[in-house]
C-alpha cells in the first residue's frame, strides 16, 4: 500500500510541477494544489502505522502514533492553503485587469536581458582585442596578467598607476566642498 501510496504522490508532484512551469495562472494555482496534497500525501505514507493517540498514562509508549507528521501536514495545509489564496486573489485581480490569465513576462526582465547580453557581447570583444594585442586577463575577468587586485602597467586611463609609497600614508581630507556624511 505504501508504495501505490507513493507512486501516486510522485505523479500529484509531477503534474504540480508541470503545471506550475505553465503560463496561465488558473494552471499554476492547480498546480500548487497538486504539489500540496503530494506533500500531504507523502507525508501520511511516512507516518507509518496507525496507532493509538500519543497520550501518556492511557496505553503503552510502543503503540502510540508518531505526532511528527501529522503535525507537518497540518502545517504543509496551512501553507498550501494561504499561497492558493493568495494566489486566486492574484488571479482575480488579473482577471479584472486585462481579462485574460496569462502571466506575461515583465518588460525590465526583457531589457535586464538584453543588457546581461550586451554586457557580454563587449567582455568578449575586449577579450579578443586584448588576445590580439598579447594582453592578459586575470581569474576574475579583468586586465591585469596574473595579480588580482592590481591593474596592469599600461597607459590605459582606465588603470591608473598605483604608486606603493602611498599605502603607508594617512588618507587625505576630502575636498573642502565635499565632507564624510554629507554625501546624497
Amino acid at each position: 500500500m505504501s508504495v501505490l501510496a507513493a507512486f501516486v504522490a510522485a505523479m500529484l508532484a509531477g503534474c504540480g510541477t508541470w503545471l506550475l512551469l505553465q503560463r496561465r495562472l488558473s494552471r499554476i494555482i492547480i498546480g500548487v494544489g497538486l504539489l500540496g496534497h503530494s506533500a500531504n500525501l507523502l507525508l501520511l505514507v511516512s507516518g507509518g502505522r496507525r496507532g493509538g493517540e500519543p497520550l501518556i498514562g492511557l496505553g503503552d509508549e510502543a503503540d502510540f502514533a508518531d505526532p511528527l507528521p501529522q503535525a507537518l501536514a497540518l502545517t504543509a495545509i496551512v501553507i498550501t492553503f494561504g499561497i492558493t489564496t493568495f494566489l486566486l486573489a492574484v488571479g482575480f485581480r488579473a482577471w479584472q485587469v486585462s481579462r485574460d490569465d496569462e502571466v506575461e513576462d515583465a518588460v525590465e526582465d526583457r531589457y535586464l536581458a538584453r543588457l546581461d547580453r550586451d554586457v557580454a557581447d563587449e567582455m568578449v570583444a575586449e577579450r579578443a582585442q586584448a588576445a590580439q594585442e598579447g594582453r592578459v586577463w586575470n581569474a576574475s575577468g579583468e586586465p591585469g596578467g596574473g595579480q588580482i587586485g592590481r591593474p596592469p602597467a599600461t597607459d590605459d586611463p582606465r588603470f591608473p598607476q598605483h604608486d606603493d609609497a602611498d599605502d603607508d600614508q594617512p588618507p587625505r581630507d576630502p575636498p573642502s566642498g565635499e565632507q564624510r556624511g554629507d554625501r546624497p
